[in-house]
């Protein structure tokens, strides 16, 4: 299943002149940086490639909503940090934890993100980028989803990285679905895939370095915590 459907996206004051002197040195307080991507329990942050240094994480609003949030983590040392944020949405009838073909939910999990494509020419993308007319919408579908493929990222699931995002192989076979890719916003849930602005898919072509291994981390928030 295609998605989209194939039929099938943040002084300290200085104390008064006059004030008295502190009786003893103030002791200073700091925050460690997390070291974890942030509202991702252990179950999912143990699924993450050690050599991973760019996380998308999708954080659905709930388990039968479309709606979710995207947000670009990079890791510098140790530590995670919050690049930038997009609303996004999901599959139209939420999440699962076991994914198969029509059932309109996206799948919970950590995937790595290894290709790309789209109709429109590479607008500087770092992953590997194929430029095809076989990304067009269908003409019979809402008009609204005629951009959905313009641009798309693959997101490893079900799939046989190192091929462009269409490419049909299921190495799980038919019944657990596949083509679920980020892609291009309609405004509305998706068949299993997630989706985002045109900005926003520009942003993460031109950011995502495979170099760095990315990886997307999805799901609604209860089971990404879990």
């Amino acid at each position: 299943m295609l998605c989209g459907a194939l039929v099938l996206t943040l002084a300290a004051c200085a104390g008064s002149p006059d004030a008295d002197p502190p009786t003893k040195p103030q002791a200073r307080v700091t925050t460690a940086a997390p070291t974890g991507i942030p509202d991702v329990g252990d179950r999912l942050q143990r699924r993450i490639p050690a050599e991973a240094r760019q996380v998308v994480a999708v954080y659905g609003d709930g388990e039968d909503s479309p709606d979710s949030t995207v947000v670009l983590y990079v890791k510098r040392g140790s530590a995670w940090h919050r690049v930038r944020d997009w609303p996004a949405h999901n599959g139209k009838k939420g999440w699962t934890t076991d994914h198969h073909e029509g059932d309109k939910r996206s799948p919970v999990g950590v995937f790595t993100l290894t290709d790309a494509g789209g109709v429109l020419k590479d607008p500087g993308s770092r992953l590997p980028y194929t430029r095809s007319a076989a990304f067009v919408a269908p003409r019979w579908w809402a008009k609204s989803h005629w951009h959905d493929f313009d641009y798309v990222i693959a997101i490893d699931y079900n799939r046989v990285k190192g091929t462009p995002p269409n490419d049909p192989t299921r190495p799980e076979g038919e019944h657990k679905g596949g083509g679920i890719w980020l892609h291009m916003d309609h405004g509305s849930g998706t068949s299993a895939c997630v989706s985002l602005s045109r900005s926003a898919m520009e942003y993460l072509l031109r950011s995502l370095d495979p170099d760095r291994h990315p990886v997307v981390v999805m799901g609604d928030k209860a089971d990404l915590a879990g």
